[in-house]
């Protein structure tokens, strides 16, 4: 990432308002993950689009956006974070108008893919940013926090507000209101974000980034597809994503500015944060998919009550980010609390209420999902020169949506009724339910002996490295 000239703004009060910016904007990101689920029913409606095209509503952004996550990083390396910043959110609310303008399937499907190219694109410069911004230590620490809440109220907003606004002002009004956010971020960067340093340009590697980005998609479509009659293709995919991936080795070693720097893939910190950024991501997704179905199907909730009853696990997700950020030593303890509570809420009974089977274990689900995210994504730019801070961004964010298609996939085959059964009632989805559910907290646990493993590691490679040498006594 190039250096950044001096701002001519108080520092104090330029940090803030550059804050504010960038966590805007990652919220905005997270909130087109979600906002438009709720309106998919008008959407099939209006433009007489069934289930598979409507899957593509959501999975065009979804794909566009977890596959291109490191070439939008390296791109902030090489040419510069606030330059592809602007370029991430001018795409952004490009693909944000179009999709608000009701004119056919097709188009609101493209208008979808654009969406995720800016937000791959802005995401891991707007990450960079804010790294550069902050200096290491408690300041980072507190701006890493607030990036994990924004990411944690992008998700909680997105079932709440794209319920209402579809039903007060119509489905498009879910686009639009994306467009119409990212035009004061437009125009606040020229103004508070300092310019990139001059001649820092480079070269991208096309074939690195193309078979990476074709082999998350593969891997990703494939891990996320469904029992519709391509079930030979859906196991396809993946093993062709996967190879496509191996294969991407012996590209990068012939590559001269390699999409993945060599050096991150020696840095210990960066491979564990990745590694432990994978359950997690694993947890994450699977934890916010079969809550609402165990809510709707089993309890006989409404989609306004479901989102509502939703909001105290946000809110304790955004508190324990806030608090991670200021914190030490909060990734086993994140860990432990996310299957204590996995576990709690596995009991699923059949006459649940909220008060005494849900508020329980879903806040100690958002805190320990809190606790973990923050202190993860800074393991993924721990020692990360400052040329490759981009592309380390997008590779620990990339990490977590592929963890969450590869957790989908294991979940909901946990989840599926036993072969034979004719009629899945309430009694036997929320069994299914709970074997996920059981499922979730037993990689938790697993994480949470992995960060112990990784923090033993660190701690005896820090006392080896901070011993005095002891000098030979005369004989």
């Amino acid at each position: 990432m190039p250096a950044l000239t001096p701002s001519p703004h108080p520092p104090a009060q330029r940090s803030g308002a550059v804050l504010a910016l960038l966590t805007t904007a990652q919220f905005l990101v997270v909130l087109n993950t979600s906002v438009v689920n709720v309106a998919l029913p008008a959407i099939g409606s209006d433009l007489g689009a069934g289930q598979a095209v409507l899957t593509w509503v959501v999975g065009a952004y979804v794909l566009a956006f977890g596959a291109l996550l490191p070439v939008g990083g390296r791109l902030a390396d090489l040419f510069g974070s606030r330059r592809v910043f602007l370029t991430g959110l001018a795409l952004f609310a490009a693909g944000s108008l179009a999709a608000g303008i009701p004119s056919g399937a097709g188009p609101l499907i493209a208008a979808r893919t654009v969406q995720g190219v800016g937000a791959a694109v802005l995401s891991p410069a707007a990450l960079a940013l804010l790294l550069a911004q902050s200096s290491p230590g408690p300041v980072r620490g507190r701006a890493l926090g607030l990036w994990g809440a924004a990411t944690a109220a992008g998700g909680a907003a997105g079932v709440l507000l794209g319920g209402v606004l579809t039903d007060v002002v119509g489905w498009w009004s879910v686009f639009a209101v994306s467009a119409i956010g990212t035009v004061p971020l437009l125009l606040s960067v020229p103004r508070l974000v300092p310019r990139d340093a001059r001649g820092r340009t480079g070269r991208l590697d096309l074939p690195g980034a193309l078979v990476m980005t074709a082999g998350l998609v593969l891997l990703v479509y494939g891990l996320g597809a469904r029992d519709d009659g391509s079930t030979t293709l859906g196991m396809l995919l993946p093993v062709a994503g996967v190879f496509l991936l191996l294969n991407l080795v012996s590209v990068e070693r012939r590559a001269e500015n390699p999409l993945i720097p060599p050096a991150l893939l020696r840095n210990r910190p960066v491979v564990a944060g990745n590694l432990l950024m994978l359950p997690l991501g694993m947890v994450w997704l699977g934890t916010f998919f079969f809550l609402p179905l165990y809510q709707q199907k089993v309890l006989g909730y409404d989609p306004w009550k479901s989102g509502l009853t939703q909001l105290p696990l946000a809110a304790a997700l955004m508190a324990a980010s806030a608090l991670a950020g200021r914190l030490r030593g909060t990734l086993v303890p994140g860990f432990a609390l996310l299957a204590a509570g996995l576990f709690w809420l596995a009991r699923l009974p059949l006459d649940g209420t909220f008060l005494t089977d849900l508020l329980g274990p879903t806040v100690l689900i958002g805190l320990g999902l809190g606790l973990a995210f923050v202190p993860l994504t800074a393991l993924g730019v721990t020692g990360v020169d400052a040329d490759h801070v981009g592309v380390a961004g997008g590779l620990v964010n990339t990490t977590r949506q592929v963890g969450g298609a590869l957790g989908l996939a294991v979940l909901a085959s946990l989840a599926a009724p036993a072969a034979g059964t004719a009629v899945a009632g309430p009694a036997t989805l929320a069994h299914g339910y709970r074997r996920a559910l059981v499922g979730a907290a037993v990689i938790a646990v697993l994480a949470a002996i992995g960060a112990g493993a990784h923090q033993r590691i660190g701690t005896r490679a820090t006392t080896r490295t901070s011993e005095p040498i002891k000098e030979k006594e005369p004989s």
